[in-house]
């Protein structure tokens, strides 16, 4: 698959940059606010226009010279963008005017060596586009006037100039075998961290103030000639913890990321162990049809550790959880990047078990000899008759029982259809879903 051109978008902090993202990308991905410095990270999309795909690094507001920790971390992000970037968009802000921080950041853009493209945003009426001429002072070229609030002006123009030496996508530039991987859990539980441990680069801020991670941010990598999207999200609290705003569109967003992602990593404290929160977000995934895969991460911290401690620590989990068995456990560590690589081995087990099919043939065998070993109790005189059995579908693997009567087959005969049927078959790491439908005798297959 080739490699897409990639576009960085900088400027300083509230010029309307994830506003334009979104504007591309044509959905509300960044988060959007009056607060400045809401973007923290760099945070990739994909854009077409034109049949030209390319994506787009939506990136934190630049201020140089400012010494506040998140600030600075939000300028090397920046700047890591830009080097990783084809071309850069210098977003300003038309209403402003020309403003001190955006000559230092000019002077930084010029330095890149990329071409940079000087976008004048916020001209949301004809009057105001009388501002652009105020921003040849920045000597970076011609400036284009555009409202991507309203994607009126020169947005089209602006896509047509970046794009020009841009390829057509082909027909066949997609690759179905790359499996995406969500980071989820609560905060600080070290998701960010993994994410850097995995790139071996300063991909998403890390910090010990709770909630740094506010964007779903992706990144991709390649482990064993397959593919892997890492998205990491931001902590997800309980809701009455959750302030209304900037956070909880990040909570959704996260909440949003598990259900487009085909595996979700669920990264818990090795100290702190399971809580009740991480069970929530547990029946998230699960609700979702998403693999699951549990990652106990600092497990470095834990001291004392004999060669039975992470059998303890499986014991103490399955009582916890018990109705996540099914998902496999890893004891890791991002410090030290003990058994990261195993991510991306469960990951690719667990995702072959999300889209595994079971000829029906194969299927209505082991169904049959399930409930000979085991048969339903009667319910008012009446027992259930399991006529026959299908899969209709996979990630996660679904599975349709036709029978006498639905309301005979109880919760904990579900149960135990759902364990034989991944003692046949494995289904390891993935949640599966079983329907029934009516169906009398007569009609039997």
């Amino acid at each position: 698959m080739n490699r897409k051109p990639v576009v960085a978008i900088v400027g300083r902090p509230n010029v309307g940059k994830s506003t334009f993202v979104n504007r591309l990308a044509g959905s509300r991905n960044s988060i959007v606010d009056d607060q400045p410095g809401v973007t923290r990270d760099r945070i990739y999309f994909d854009v077409e226009w034109m049949n030209k795909v390319f994506t787009v690094i939506d990136t934190g507001g630049i201020v140089p010279g400012d010494e506040d920790e998140i600030m600075v971390s939000i300028f090397d992000q920046a700047k890591i963008a830009c080097d990783e970037a084809d071309k850069i968009i210098f977003l300003v802000d038309g209403k402003d005017g020309v403003n001190p921080v955006d000559y230092d950041i000019a002077n930084i853009l010029r330095q890149s060596g990329k071409p940079v493209f000087l976008a004048v945003n916020k001209l949301d009426n004809p009057e105001s586009y009388l501002m652009v001429n105020d921003f040849y002072s920045l000597a970076l070229g011609e400036p284009l006037g555009i409202s991507a609030l309203h994607g009126s002006g020169g947005v089209g123009d602006l896509l047509d100039l970046i794009t020009e030496d841009f390829e057509e996508a082909g027909e066949n530039d997609t690759d179905n075998s790359t499996i995406k991987i969500a980071i989820v859990g609560r905060p600080n539980a070290g998701k960010s961290s993994i994410v850097n441990a995995l790139l071996n680069e300063d991909r998403v801020i890390v910090s010990d103030i709770s909630g740094t991670t506010r964007d779903s941010i992706d990144s991709t990598l390649t482990y064993k000639d397959r593919e892997f999207i890492i998205v990491d999200t931001a902590g997800i609290r309980k809701k009455s913890k959750v302030d209304y705003g900037v956070e909880k569109f990040a909570v959704d967003r996260a909440i949003r990321s598990i259900r487009d992602c085909d595996v979700a990593l669920l990264v818990i404290d090795a100290a702190e162990g399971i809580s009740d929160q991480d069970k929530k977000i547990s029946s998230i995934i699960t609700e979702a049809g998403k693999g699951l895969i549990i990652a106990i991460n600092k497990w470095d911290l834990i001291e004392d550790k004999k060669s039975n401690t992470i059998n303890q620590y499986d014991k103490k989990l399955a009582n916890d959880i018990p109705f996540l068995e099914f998902a496999p456990k890893i004891y890791i560590s991002a410090k030290t990047k003990q058994r990261l690589n195993q991510i991306f081995d469960r990951a690719a087990e667990v995702y072959e078990q999300c889209t595994k099919r079971v000829s029906t043939g194969l299927l209505n065998k082991v169904v049959k000899e399930l409930y000979a070993l085991n048969p339903p109790a009667t319910v008012k005189g009446k027992r259930l008759k399991i006529l026959y059995a299908t899969q209709i579908g996979i990630k996660p693997p679904v599975f349709v029982l036709f029978a006498n009567n639905s309301d005979l087959l109880k919760d904990h005969y579900k149960r135990y259809i759902e364990n034989k049927l991944r003692e046949a078959f494995g289904f390891f790491g993935t949640p599966i879903k079983i329907f029934v439908r009516e169906r009398s005798e007569k009609d039997k297959r």
